[in-house]
């Protein structure tokens, strides 16, 4: 079955750096976009990066110059690289994946960035 699982998170100070991982089975990798998302407390879901087939990479404005996405397809491995780390970073994030009309989602990580 699909599974992804997502590394990596922590507690950092602003302006420090994180990379999280996802990493997935029970399909083929490399023929799926793969996307980051995160949920801040008390708020609705934000998309945060995609990342296509041909690792063609789009960014939300509010991460544009401090992430990036990135994938290894020999390992089934999607990052995100997460520099100059900003208070409002903080939330659960999230990796998915769709098959059409189905969303594979993982579990989670949570990343805070607090002083």
């Amino acid at each position: 079955q699909v599974q992804l699982v997502e590394s990596g998170g922590g507690l950092v100070q602003p302006g420090g750096s994180l990379r999280l991982s996802c990493a997935a089975s029970g399909f083929t990798f490399s023929s799926y976009w793969m996307y980051w998302v995160r949920q801040a407390p008390g708020k609705g879901l934000e998309w945060v990066s995609a990342i296509n087939t041909g690792s063609k990479t789009n960014y939300a404005d509010s991460v544009k110059g401090r992430f990036t996405i990135s994938r290894d397809n020999a390992k089934n491995i999607v990052y995100l690289q997460m520099g100059s780390l900003k208070p409002e970073d903080t939330a659960v994030y999230y990796c998915y994946t769709n098959f059409g009309t189905i969303d594979y989602w993982g579990q989670g990580t949570q990343v805070t960035i607090s002083s």
